[in-house]
């Protein structure tokens, strides 16, 4: 009760300041808070827009994890995905901007441009899809069967054993994004005064800079790349979409997004599709709790 009081008091003496976060606050609660709690709350509930939700409990639940065996098979598929896309994405961008940072100005300029360039032109996929092409004329298959490597074509994106690794293959890619940028920034902004400070006390190479120094100081940047990856990794299905199409073969490349779509957007069992949702959100809170806790570690 007395930590109510101080709090409510602190509030009252900077009225000011919380009156300027109204409108952040109002949006943030109107386009983030609100949609999450109604999700929540139709996931409990049998709704298909045109008629009012009917509360069934947790049958939606229960449902996706006792009858629908898709859905375990697209939970198995994000989680491989994800075991691939995030690690690697993360640690590559990182590397690669580790790198940029060390090459001249000009040169680390285009480099950025062609890293990041993939992720925000979304038909670059479409290079994908020429350089994997099921018929001689793809480019991989057409180099292959020059010099010999295969003696006929290989179905890149119609057999389902090949699907899945060319879906990594391009998502490591295109998780190139903001993240990446993020890094870059954080790399450049470490003052060259504590790398100076550092080998006065001791640090000798440059792996001791990068885990005493450089990492610490890009804590938030670090976080802030860890979410985007989390993010990108656990919600991939656009990719998969626009290389194989909808539904993949054998739903080899079928991920909780393809189901969150196939049941929110084909379907319009919106209460399934708001399971599918919240259990995906919770999936990532736990993912980003627990990278949190690692990276508070970093550099101690």
């Amino acid at each position: 009760m007395r930590k109510l009081k101080i709090t409510l008091r602190e509030m009252k003496r900077n009225r000011v300041l919380y009156l300027m976060m109204l409108p952040f606050l109002i949006f943030f609660f109107t386009f983030a808070v609100y949609p999450v709690l109604q999700a929540i709350y139709y996931s409990f509930t049998d709704y298909n827009i045109l008629e009012a939700p009917n509360f069934i409990g947790l049958e939606n639940y229960r449902k996706l994890f006792l009858e629908d065996t898709i859905f375990i098979k697209a939970i198995q598929n994000t989680f491989i995905i994800a075991v691939f896309v995030g690690p690697l994405g993360y640690i590559l961008s990182y590397l690669l901007a580790w790198m940029i940072n060390e090459l001249p100005h000009w040169l680390g300029t285009i480099l950025t441009v062609i890293f990041y360039a993939p992720s925000m032109a979304g038909n670059s996929i479409m290079i994908f899809a020429l350089i994997f092409s099921n018929d001689s004329t793809g480019y991989l298959n057409g180099i292959l069967l020059k010099y010999g490597f295969i003696s006929e074509r290989i179905l890149w994106l119609s057999d389902s054993s090949y699907i899945l690794p060319v879906v990594i293959l391009v998502s490591v890619w295109m998780s190139l994004g903001v993240g990446f940028l993020s890094f870059v920034a954080g790399i450049k902004g470490v003052d060259e005064a504590q790398y100076e400070a550092a080998a006065i006390d001791g640090i000798r190479n440059r792996w001791q800079e990068l885990w005493y120094v450089t990492l610490p100081n890009m804590k938030p940047q670090l976080l802030f790349g860890a979410v985007m990856s989390i993010t990108n990794a656990l919600s991939v299905g656009g990719v998969a979409d626009a290389l194989v199409g909808f539904p993949s073969p054998n739903y080899a490349s079928h991920t909780i997004v393809n189901h969150l779509n196939d049941y929110g957007l084909i379907r319009m069992e919106m209460g399934r599709a708001s399971a599918i949702a919240v259990i995906l959100f919770f999936i990532m809170i736990l993912c980003n709790l627990l990278f949190r806790k690692f990276l508070s570690k970093v550099g101690t």
